[in-house]
């Protein structure tokens, strides 16, 4: 064994991997067939009960069977999430991918059995529903029934819905098992070595130039290889969304994302118009700025994420990210970083790189009745440490909100990520406190910019790259060239002419999950993102008392308020276009920080 490959051994060894018995003992349990079979049973009896009734039950009833219904869901959650959670640990072993799919689909059948009761609640009249709401026991359920109701307008006859549930499974689901799998198989030759996707992204933000270049070209090969497979996937559920879309009525493809985030159309649009406007301030100043310091005119595309020429590259330990994320938490508030020590004194965190595992980071909520699961794929690099503050400000959002219940602890994906993007201030300031050389703490500024523009910039593209495709697709399907010019034409607008966008750079749409898994997602991010800087920009102005004990609250609302009622105890309304310029020019800021 060579010192090198005991050195990666070592390094996956040290990291901490999640412990998933909470939910099983393992996908054999003999609890999972149990539960099952709890399921049939009360979905059965809970449609025999309720079925065409739901209309005429008193507010008292209804929320009896509302308690019902929670309970349920929660079980549901909870099978789900293990299937979930054990194919992201290794998507390459068949039997994690056959018991995900079998458990979708069983999950799916039940499902539709119960499916009446949220379609009957919303066949109800406003009026019937205020009557009924005057019930102490029904109110407290009254966000989740406004936030059911709010789908009313859009809503098909009952036999469609169950009709749309159940060909889920063997047509969206089906789809996106699909990328799931062969993003999880694709593997990237590099030297003598075949490298999984973290891994030779990772290479991107190398010190080395040589490395960059050689990695990017590798991953680009590897893509366009694929760029067919992956053309058919995104047609095909462009195509899925837009049908689906025309019959419930939406009038814009970014529409039913709005809906189930719960904001105005014109609360986003104000976002979206805000963040292009502000292209040229940003993104095209930063990476000029950027291109000056590597003493060129124009960056190639793989060098927009790597080190300064003054960057050491600094490495951290998994237990040196912990001690400095975890005290960014406490030196904000003592109770955040009680919360999230807990992650690291349990396993519920996974965080070695591992072939077959699901790449990038995520937070995964679970069930109240559990508790959530971080997946990240630690490398020790700066950038490892602010995800993992990132993921953690997940972790521990899930945790505040868990006694809302299964029905109302999830937030909006707006406001899903508030905790985790505040998580990364906080972490980023005591980063940059605590560096005493000024071209290390020009390079963590630097490092900053370039993650809040990966957040709000590239996201906004994103997002903008999805508006296009899904307008194009209407007209007819896209050929793999269209798909990738739509890209480059975005991609050339939002990053600006210091970066050089070339040759097979333009497969790189391919490999984003959220275009595939939820359609319009990233807009969020950069929500979040310009939220917490306008959030944070208040708290280090001290204008508001006990700020500490306000945002805990916020997250302890879960997804019982709405944008408004969430940010008025700050001072912040985001249905303002200041708002958002607020957020924004925290960036622009630093970039004239960095100028200076």
């Amino acid at each position: 064994m060579t010192k090198e490959m005991s050195k990666k051994i070592d390094s996956v060894m040290s990291l901490p991997e999640w412990d998933l018995s909470d939910f099983y003992s393992s996908l054999d349990a003999p609890e999972i067939e149990e539960d099952f079979t709890k399921l049939e049973k009360f979905c059965a009896e809970f449609a025999k009960n309720y079925e065409g009734k739901v209309v005429n039950l008193t507010g008292g009833q209804l929320a009896g069977v509302v308690a019902e219904y929670e309970v349920v869901q929660e079980l549901f959650g909870k099978m789900g999430s293990y299937a979930s959670l054990l194919f992201a640990k290794n998507m390459a072993l068949p039997q994690n991918a056959q018991f995900y799919q079998n458990v979708q689909e069983k999950l799916t059948v039940l499902s539709s059995k119960i499916l009446f009761f949220t379609l009957d609640i919303n066949n109800i009249s406003d009026e019937e529903m205020a009557a009924k709401l005057k019930n102490e026991g029904l109110l407290q359920y009254s966000p989740w029934l406004r936030d059911v109701r709010s789908f009313k307008p859009y809503q098909l006859a009952d036999n469609l819905e169950k009709l749309l549930l159940e060909k889920n499974v063997a047509g969206r689901a089906a789809w996106t098992r699909l990328f799931d799998e062969t993003i999880g198989d694709l593997r990237f030759p590099y030297e003598n070595e075949q490298l999984t996707e973290p891994q030779i992204f990772d290479k991107l933000s190398s010190k080395d130039a040589n490395i960059r270049k050689k990695a990017a070209l590798v991953i680009g090969d590897v893509f366009a290889q694929n760029a067919k497979l992956f053309t058919l996937i995104t047609n095909t559920l462009a195509k899925d969304k837009e049908i689906e879309d025309n019959w419930r009525g939406f009038k814009r493809p970014i529409s039913s994302r709005n809906i189930s985030n719960y904001i105005e159309d014109e609360v986003v649009d104000a976002l979206l118009d805000s963040v292009s406007k502000s292209y040229s301030k940003l993104s095209h100043r930063y990476y000029a700025l950027k291109a000056k310091w590597f003493g060129k005119e124009q960056l190639d595309y793989w060098d927009r994420n790597a080190p300064l020429p003054s960057d050491d590259d600094r490495k951290y330990s998994w237990d040196e990210a912990k001690e400095l994320v975890l005290t960014a938490y406490g030196n904000f508030s003592p109770e955040l970083a009680k919360l999230g020590k807990q992650f690291f004194d349990k396993p519920w965190i996974d965080a070695p790189v591992m072939a077959g595992k699901s790449p990038g980071a995520f937070a995964h909520p679970t069930v109240p009745s559990v508790h959530p699961y971080l997946l990240v794929n630690f490398q020790g690099k700066s950038r490892d440490v602010m995800t993992l503050a990132h993921e953690l400000g997940h972790g521990v959002h899930q945790v505040l909100s868990a006694h809302q219940g299964a029905l109302m602890c999830d937030t909006p994906l707006t406001l899903a990520e508030t905790a985790s993007v505040f998580g990364e201030q906080l972490t980023f300031r005591e980063m940059v406190r605590r560096e005493k050389d000024k071209k290390r703490q020009k390079n963590l500024i630097a490092s900053k910019v370039e993650d809040m523009l990966n957040t709000v910039v590239r996201q906004i593209a994103f997002c903008e790259f999805e508006r296009r495709v899904h307008e194009e697709r209407k007209k007819s399907e896209l050929t793999t060239e269209q798909i990738c010019d739509i890209w480059m034409n975005v991609q050339g607008e939002s990053l600006g002419p210091a970066i050089d966008l070339h040759g097979n750079y333009k497969y790189f749409w391919t490999y984003i999950p959220h275009f595939i898994h939820t359609p319009f997602y990233v807009y969020a991010y950069a929500f979040g993102d310009c939220l917490v800087n306008s959030l944070y920009a208040v708290y280090e102005g001290g204008t508001v008392t006990d700020f500490d004990k306000k945002y805990l609250a916020m997250l302890q609302a879960g997804g019982t308020l709405r944008h408004k009622e969430l940010l008025a105890p700050f001072g912040l309304d985001a249905t303002k276009a200041t708002f958002w310029q607020q957020g924004l020019n925290i960036i622009s800021d630093m970039i004239d920080e960095l100028e200076d």
